[in-house]
């Protein structure tokens, strides 16, 4: 799976800046000719860089030609177009980010209390979630997000596809957004999703009482062996937070087996969702 456009320029910027060194960057572009600023702008991700720049700046590090293959793809990654572009002015800027670490995780931990997680909504659900959002009163937006919501959803098409594990508050059944109807389709879609070989998801009961995940839903998402530690992301009203140190991981890990251990097994969560979905039906 190539890795997205944002991810791809930071991976690149950070390595440029480690071949750097204690080189000052002032003399480093003064070599090639260039601004301090478009070093800069490289090296932190904000632009991409052609090919031959790229060339030049690894013969200035002394990089052999035979070395620059992987430094040359993520360049070419950095410059493609990520499919989210049309939609990034209609949500906050943090959420670039956590489409880019979705896009590339290979495993994601997801713990919800209040709504179904956004890469198993349906469309009319999901519709029904954004319109009530606190920041919302323009139908154009309105329409964009629902379409970034939609276009999420391609990440499970992937070859591999990642590897979920989502535990849902037994509330989420039977909060009915966007009426009856609504909710019962939507629970349609959470049941056939949990027969994937590749999904494991799991309902915490009411019965459960107390448990790690009371102050805040969140995600946990870990990505290829030798790419990048794993990210917790937590969505909030006016955009997601992200914690990276390994300290905080770890709670939130922890979190999450507390969340498993107290769910029902994944056929008695089946056997739930459909229960939920008939009884609306009737």
């Amino acid at each position: 799976m190539a890795r997205p456009t944002s991810t791809a320029r930071r991976e690149l910027g950070g390595e440029l800046r480690r071949l750097r060194g204690e080189r000052r960057a002032v003399d480093v572009a003064t070599a090639l000719g260039w601004s301090e600023s478009k070093l800069s702008r490289i090296e932190t991700a904000h632009t991409g860089i052609t090919e031959p720049d790229l060339d030049r700046l690894l013969t200035l590090y002394g990089v052999a030609v035979e070395d620059r293959g992987r430094l040359r793809d993520l360049a070419q990654r950095g410059r493609a177009r990520a499919w989210w572009t049309p939609y990034r002015s209609s949500v906050p800027d943090p959420y670039d980010e956590y489409l880019a670490l979705e896009s590339e995780a290979v495993r994601i931990f997801e713990w919800e209390a209040q709504v179904v997680p956004g890469l198993l909504q349906t469309d009319e659900y999901a519709r029904a979630v954004i319109e009530t959002g606190a920041d919302i009163d323009d139908s154009a937006i309105i329409q964009r997000r629902l379409a970034l919501r939609m276009g999420r959803q391609n990440t499970l098409s992937r070859v591999p596809p990642p590897r979920l594990r989502m535990v849902i508050d037994e509330g989420v059944l039977l909060r009915q957004i966007g009426g009856p109807d609504v909710q019962r389709r939507q629970l349609s879609r959470l049941y056939e999703a949990s027969s994937r070989p590749w999904m494991e998801l799991l309902i915490l009961p009411f019965q459960a009482g107390a448990h790690a995940g009371l102050i805040e839903s969140f995600m946990v998402l870990e990505f290829a062996p030798g790419t990048r530690a794993p990210v917790v992301h937590i969505e909030g009203l006016t955009g997601g937070l992200f914690r990276v140190k390994p300290e905080e991981i770890d709670v939130y890990r922890d979190a999450f087996d507390d969340l498993q251990e107290r769910s029902l097994s994944a056929e008695q969560s089946r056997t739930v969702i459909a229960e939920t979905r008939d009884r609306l039906g009737r």
